[in-house]
């Protein structure tokens, strides 16, 4: 099944240090241009609002008073936990569009606050192009809580920010997946001693985009659920310059989709985050768009309907003989006539036996609910996307308005109609017109893959409105790349 995507703005740039003397971060705005590219409606997501910042105002502050702005972010990460927990009590998939990376710590205190309710831990897949792991422990001193996230919601740091409402830590250091940092990164050997694991950036284009999100969703196993960071500034500079630390040896847009789509093809992924991208860099909006049409892509597997992958058809059953007529008095109705008025043209289509699915399986039940269209795998969303080939339509199933289980129905012996192929040639006894689709490596891990105590909801228990958005779009590799 699908789950609705709710996006909620967190334009706060409380955890950065001003770009000069008299500007501020340019971070905030970026909820705004991603919104003004269509990210709603081409995600056909519900708006979830806005959770205003409170003033970037650094006033006297200087190294050693500890981080900026701590009393005003930690305060609005708990507003944003309460925002984030409520997206996902609805059963939605909340989509956090920051502002900096500081907003990782109302999402970490949103996944802690859930882990206690469902009695398991939330893992963190952490990708970002550089480690922010700076903590007292290993530095002289500490001020931005953007360089410092990560350190934080693992228990590092002041009480203020690493231990709101008294959890410490949001997640465990064994809990946490880091992707995409630099192999320069100045922490990576804190990383390793801690025992937070990682793939940078050369190995993850070593293994590739796709295994890496395999990889990542193995390393988390043992958790209830897991949520996604992601800063923009993982990408190359060559193709993101947009960040206030661009960092050259980057991965493409491209890769950066593929990860996402892998990530969150799962009921395990419980929301996603988007940071750092500043518009300030970004005068004409090309690189908004490029964000908004990788991210689109991304989250295609949480919120397009995969359609209904090719099957094999049962072969047609032999020729019946037909039984001879016997007479009736005058003015006794036939049977045609008695079984219009409960079987519609089911003696049309084979007689009143039960009617076999196109997936060559059991009896098609009539009692459950009808379909749209056919269910959703929860397998792996291939590279390629979700496939365009519909459903397979029997003649007198598309006369009566009788969907069978799977979307698909076929007389016995009667012609196939491929629906999403109008005029195109009928062939007895198979799909017409289209090749199979060659097999291809899966996007991502497998939706059952895991013990995870958080469940897709079956679509039997699904109860979100037949009526309610659902994206069409599927992923399409952004053109943009590193040579």
């Amino acid at each position: 099944m699908t789950r609705r995507i709710a996006v909620l703005d967190a334009p706060t740039n409380l955890g950065l240090r001003p770009p000069t003397a008299t500007s501020v971060p340019g971070c905030a705005k970026a909820p705004g241009a991603l919104r003004d590219h269509d990210l709603l409606a081409r995600l056909r997501a519900r708006d979830a609002g806005c959770l205003t910042p409170p003033r970037y105002d650094p006033g006297d502050w200087r190294p050693g008073d500890g981080v900026c702005h701590a009393r005003e972010i930690s305060g609005y990460s708990a507003l944003l936990a309460d925002r984030i927990g409520a997206i996902i009590d609805r059963g939605e998939f909340p989509l956090v569009l920051g502002g900096d990376c500081s907003v990782l710590l109302g999402s970490a205190l949103a996944m802690h606050r859930l882990g206690e309710a469902v009695g398991g831990r939330i893992g963190l897949v952490f990708v970002d192009g550089h480690s922010d792991f700076r903590h007292p422990g290993n530095a002289s001193y500490v001020g931005a809580a953007a360089g410092e996230d990560l350190a934080l919601v693992t228990g590092r740091g002041q009480a203020d920010l690493a231990a709101i409402e008294g959890r410490r830590p949001y997640f465990r250091d064994i809990d946490v997946v880091v992707l995409g940092i630099r192999a320069q990164d100045e922490y990576r050997l804190d990383l390793q001693a801690a025992g937070i694991t990682t793939r940078p950036v050369p190995a993850l284009r070593a293994e590739g985009a796709a295994r890496t999100a395999q990889w990542a969703h193995e390393q988390l196993a043992d958790c209830a659920g897991y949520w996604v960071h992601i800063d923009v500034d993982v990408l190359d500079p060559a193709v993101m310059p947009a960040v206030d630390a661009p960092d050259p040896g980057g991965i493409a847009f491209a890769e950066l989709e593929i990860l996402l789509a892998g990530l969150v093809d799962t009921p395990h992924c419980l929301g996603v985050e988007l940071t750092v991208f500043d518009p300030d860099y970004d005068p004409d909006g090309s690189y908004a768009a490029e964000i908004v049409n990788t991210v689109v892509a991304g989250l295609a597997p949480v919120s397009t309907p995969e359609a209904a992958p090719p099957r094999l058809l049962p072969a047609s059953p032999p020729p019946q003989t037909p039984r001879p007529q016997r007479s009736r008095p005058a003015g006794m109705p036939g049977a045609l006539s008695l079984l219009g008025s409960v079987g519609g043209a089911a003696g049309a289509s084979g007689g009143l036996g039960p009617r076999r699915t196109a997936s060559g399986g059991g009896p098609a039940t009539t009692g459950g609910p009808p379909s749209n269209g056919g269910p959703v795998s929860d397998g792996p969303a291939s590279d390629e996307g979700p496939s365009n080939l519909g459903p397979a339509v029997s003649g007198a199933a598309a006369l009566t308005g009788d969907p069978v289980a799977g979307g698909a129905a076929v007389s016995a012996g009667g012609p196939v109609v491929d629906g999403s192929a109008p005029g195109a040639p009928v062939q007895p006894g198979r799909a017409s017109g289209r090749p199979e689709r060659p097999a291809v490596e899966p996007v991502g891990p497998p939706a059952g893959a895991g013990p995870g105590l958080l469940r897709r909801v079956s679509p039997l228990d699904d109860d979100t409105p037949e009526d309610a958005p659902r994206s069409a779009d599927g992923p399409s590799p952004s053109s943009a790349g590193i040579a």
